[in-house]
Formats: C-alpha cells, sequence, structure tokens
C-alpha cells in the first residue's frame, strides 16, 4: 500500500489545471502501488502457499489490469477528486459514498501499525536485538509522522514519487542479487498447502496492490484523459508486475521465508546474505526512510478524509477542527490512536504485520467490489464488461479471507450509526 489518497464522501468542485502526461501518469501511478508493504509481502506470501505464491502474485497482477482500466474509465467519464466515494455515490447514492470513506479511513489508520511496524522488524534485525523491540521502533516512525502534520510539514509530490523510487531501487537490487543464488530445488513441492494457501495469500497482497484507484482522484488533472490516463495505466500494470513478481521469485527461489521473524524481513535476509552484514543497516536505513514517508503521506491523506467525514456528518464533528497550522489536529490524533492501539496489540500480545494486514486488505476488497458494482451499473459495452470481469475475480478472492468478511459491514453498521446519532444531534439542537 503506497500514498495513494483517498477522496472524501463529497469533493469539492474546483476546476484543476490539467497538467499530467504520459510520463507524469506512470510516475503517479507507480506511487499510488509501490510501498512500504511490499518490505514485508513477500515473505508472508511465501509462508502461506509455498512456492504457490508465485500464482498469487500473478493472480494478482491479472486482476490489476481489469480493476485499473475499469477506474481509468469511471475517471475519464466521471473526474472528480472524490475517487471511488464518488463513484459509488453517483451508482447507489450519498450513502454508499460514505461508507467507502470510512472503509479506507479504517484501512488506513490499521496501516498505522503495520507501515512502522515493518520499519521496526529493520531495524530490530540491524541492531541484532529480538523482534519483540520492532514496535519500540515502530512507535518513533509514527510520533515522527504524526507531530511532522501536526505542525503542518507534508510531504510533495516529488518526495512521494522520490519514495516509490527508493522502493522499486530496493526491488531491483533484491531481484539482482537473488538472481546467482536462485535454487530450482526451493520450487518443490510447488503448493504444500493447497488452494486455501495460495488464496489466502492473494488477499493478502490486496494490501501491496492496493492503488489501481488512487489515479482516479488526479484524473481531472491529465491532458487529453481519454487517450492519456489509459496509456499510463497499461505501462504501470507492466512496470508493477515486472516488480512484484521478479521479487517473489527471489524469495522462494533462494528460501528466504518460513517462520514469522524470516517472513518479517525476508528482502533484508536476501540483500544481506548476498552483500554482507553491512547491508543490514543499509537495509533498515531505506526501511525507516520509506516507512516514514508512507506513513506522513497517509496520516496527511487520511486526515483529510476523516475531516471531510465529519463535515459531512459520517464521523463526529470534532474530526473537522483543525488547529492553528490548519492541519486536522483531532483527526491526527484518532488516527495515531488506531495506529498505537495496534502497536500496543503488538508489544502485549505479540502481533505482528501478518495478523493485522488482512484487516486493511479485506476492506480493499470491499472497496474495489463497490466501485466495481458502480462501474457495472453506470457503464454500458466494453467497460461494463470490464467490471463485471473484476467483480467476479474479486467475488473468487473474498471467500479466502474467512472470518475477516465481517470487517467491512461491520463498518459499515458503525459508520451509519455515527451519521444518524450526528443528524440527530443536529436536529436537536436546531
Amino acid at each position: 500500500m503506497a500514498t495513494g489518497t483517498q477522496g472524501a464522501a463529497h469533493a469539492v468542485e474546483i476546476a484543476p489545471a490539467q497538467t499530467i502526461g504520459v510520463g507524469q501518469g506512470v510516475a503517479l501511478y507507480v506511487c499510488a502501488i509501490l510501498g512500504a508493504g511490499v518490505l514485508v509481502l513477500p515473505g508472508q506470501a511465501a509462508s502461506l502457499a509455498g512456492p504457490g505464491a508465485l500464482i498469487a502474485w500473478g493472480f494478482s497482477a491479472l486482476l490489476g489490469v481489469p480493476l485499473a482500466f475499469t477506474f481509468a474509465s469511471l475517471a475519464t467519464r466521471f473526474p472528480d477528486a472524490g475517487g471511488v466515494a464518488t463513484f459509488a455515490a453517483k451508482a447507489f447514492g450519498p450513502s454508499a459514498g460514505g461508507i467507502a470513506g470510512w472503509w479506507y479511513f479504517i484501512a488506513g489508520s490499521v496501516g498505522h501499525t503495520i507501515v512502522p511496524l515493518t520499519a521496526g522488524y529493520y531495524v530490530a534485525a540491524a541492531l541484532g536485538v529480538e523482534q519483540r523491540w520492532a514496535p519500540a521502533f515502530a512507535a518513533a516512525v509514527l510520533a515522527a509522522a504524526i507531530g511532522a502534520n501536526l505542525v503542518g510539514i507534508r510531504l510533495g509530490a516529488r518526495l512521494q514519487i522520490a519514495l516509490a523510487i527508493g522502493v522499486a531501487v530496493i526491488l531491483i537490487t533484491v531481484i539482482a542479487v537473488a538472481a546467482p543464488r536462485i535454487d530450482p530445488a526451493n520450487f518443490t513441492p510447488f503448493a504444500p498447502h493447497g488452494i486455501t494457501g495460495i488464496g489466502q495469500a492473494v488477499v493478502l497482497l490486496f494490501f501491496a496492490f492496493a492503488g489501481w484507484e488512487a489515479i482516479a482522484h488526479l484524473s481531472a488533472e491529465f491532458r487529453d484523459v481519454r487517450r492519456t490516463l489509459p496509456r499510463a495505466t497499461l505501462l504501470t500494470i507492466v512496470v508493477v508486475t515486472v516488480l512484484y513478481l521478479g521479487v517473489a521469485v527471489a524469495v522462494v527461489g533462494t528460501g528466504a521465508y518460513g517462520s514469522r521473524e524470516q517472513d518479517r524481513i525476508s528482502l533484508g535476509t536476501i540483500v544481506e546474505q548476498g552483500w554482507g552484514v553491512s547491508a543490514a543497516a543499509v537495509m533498515a536505513v531505506a526501511a525507516v526512510v520509506i516507512c516514514l514517508g508512507t506513513t506522513n503521506a497517509y496520516a496527511a491523506s487520511l486526515s483529510r478524509l476523516g475531516a471531510a467525514l465529519a463535515r459531512d456528518g459520517w464521523a463526529p464533528a470534532a474530526l473537522a477542527r483543525r488547529n492553528a497550522h490548519g492541519a486536522p489536529h483531532l483527526a491526527l490524533l484518532a488516527i495515531a490512536g488506531i495506529g498505537g492501539a495496534g502497536l500496543a496489540g503488538a508489544t502485549v500480545f505479540g502481533w505482528g504485520t501478518d495478523d493485522l494486514v488482512f484487516i486493511p486488505s479485506v476492506l480493499v476488497i470491499a472497496t474495489y467490489l463497490l466501485g466495481t458494482a458502480a462501474a457495472a451499473k453506470l457503464f454500458r459495452g466494453r467497460s461494463r464488461a470490464l467490471a463485471v470481469i473484476s467483480i467476479v475475480l474479486l467475488a473468487l478472492v473474498a471467500p479466502f479471507a474467512g472470518w475477516h468478511l465481517v470487517v467491512p459491514p461491520a463498518i459499515a453498521a458503525g459508520g451509519r450509526l455515527v451519521a444518524r446519532r450526528g443528524r440527530a444531534r443536529r436536529g436537536s439542537v436546531s
């Protein structure tokens, strides 16, 4: 999950400048897909599915094709910063837009445990201490990101792209270092946990592939959007697929997985074994920089989403308040509270990214189902066919999420309850 942003339930009508071309579109799109999650997910997916994780990565990349083009079609037809929330509202009414906003807000807030914890694992490995210390290092990353946002420090688009390039460089490095050490024997048995393990790995990987919808929020800023956006989409699919499949082959082929501790730093293990102990420190520094940047950017976007949900009556009104720096400070503190609660659970109960990642992943699946269902209702012809294909593929994956499937309807019900209470309070005041 990268630094793409989700819009609010209702976007402000502003006519943006149309300046984005194919090259910048690809850069922004890749920035939305590549993120800190890929530092831990390859090993975790391999432990779930064995070498069959390669099928999971391939299926996830394949699913990205109809998803990406469906959201590109929606963005082309309805260019608006609201993204999925806008599409859902157009197809199914304002309540659907509010629910989409809540799903993304919770998914991103849980990500404020997962992403800092990822940095914590790599720091612990570099220092040679047990991973139980990772939450402490993660708390420092989370505090720094929230603190920066409270005083109005946000990442510019160029720096976000630089961070995505940093992730790409790490993945390319891992692939290059692993290539001469890949052993064909590590690819057998191919699917030790059967179709169930592969399906669970696909659900897990939605955290890595989340972002196909993110470009929709910038669609109004593309030059000749009907021609430029599809080209940028296709090129992004190729880039992301090559990088992700390459690193998946590297992890499986070198056998750099198999335990919870190993899975969490599998990329670092490959580089360390190839280049020596000093590489662990370099990987740790890179992980901290990338995870801090991702956490900072998500805190900025999620806090604005929380403020917008409050403005539109979908969240407590207090979340819309801003401090002297113009930051929605109470929304930021709410995000920090959710992320911090996850880190507390990691400290007390031993929760890891492998335990928590299914929550945002299943919320991404739910968001994609809602967005593609909106496309199926709003479109005809080829665009509708792509949306239907996306729905079918998502429906095939969803059952493997198991009990986590209760999360989206529970959050939707909670969001509607908050909205009803907010309307009741406003009515009583008036």
